[in-house]
């Protein structure tokens, strides 16, 4: 199919729509440099991104800002510096407030206009509340990882939003998932036999960030290395 062909997308949030490097990086890096760590931004949420996929995968039914606090304090552990409790909610409380991209905004409200919109994301109903008042977005139907039950990379958070497309009177075969992570999202996504766009918001950049090296080879149907050139695409 062309890509102007579906009916539906379904965007993974936070990575994709929501730069949550840089929100992360904006605790964990004060953090880091006051507890006198040698580390760069991009080795503490390497770091990090390690322990919150263990945490997500332990702990299934846990909210996310609780996912969020327990990955920090392993990482504080890893490293041996304190984590107070303070340190571990702050980070926690800051998910509502982290940074769109710039190119997210504009980008939805083109792609809303011709397709149906889901969001699938490792969160919680309360966080992505904030999340979707920055994005300005009106979404079709939300999914959260407290809806589901679990998180991606979990097969549970794809075969509930192939449920949730089929309510929604989208046709067979007519959904694409829109994602930056290979790891949490294009992986199980071709398992489910989902097509999948590459949001590659690393293009250019060393190593993985935040988000796990892809647990197997993956290769995405299509790659774009913004929202802009995603809805320029799809909407031509």
């Amino acid at each position: 199919m062309e890509i102007t062909q579906f009916e539906a997308i379904s965007f993974d949030c936070y990575g994709t729509l929501i730069d949550w490097e840089t929100g992360l990086a904006a605790v964990l890096g004060p953090w880091a440099r006051s507890h006198g760590l040698e580390l760069d931004d991009q080795a503490l949420l390497t770091a990090y991104g390690r322990h919150e996929a263990r945490e997500e995968t332990a702990h299934p039914r846990a909210l996310y800002p609780d996912i969020v606090a327990r990955s920090f304090s392993a990482l504080g552990r890893e490293l041996e510096a304190e984590v107070a409790e303070e340190d571990a909610q702050r980070l926690a409380r800051s998910v509502p407030d982290w940074p769109p991209f710039a190119d997210s905004a504009e980008a939805l409200a083109a792609l809303g206009k011709r397709f149906k919109l889901i969001i699938l994301s490792n969160v919680d109903r309360d966080s992505f509340a904030g999340s979707a008042r920055q994005l300005g977005a009106s979404f079709d139907a939300v999914l959260t990882a407290q809806d589901v039950g679990c998180y991606k990379p979990s097969r549970r958070n794809f075969d509930t939003l192939l449920a949730q497309a089929k309510r929604m009177g989208v046709g067979e075969g007519r959904l694409v998932h829109a994602a930056q992570s290979l790891f949490h999202d294009h992986v199980p996504a071709k398992r489910a036999r989902l097509p999948t766009v590459w949001i590659n918001r690393r293009q250019g950049r060393p190593g993985w960030g935040a988000t796990p090296a892809p647990s197997a080879t993956v290769v995405p149907d299509w790659e774009f290395p913004s929202m802009t050139a995603f809805a320029a695409a799809a909407t031509a």
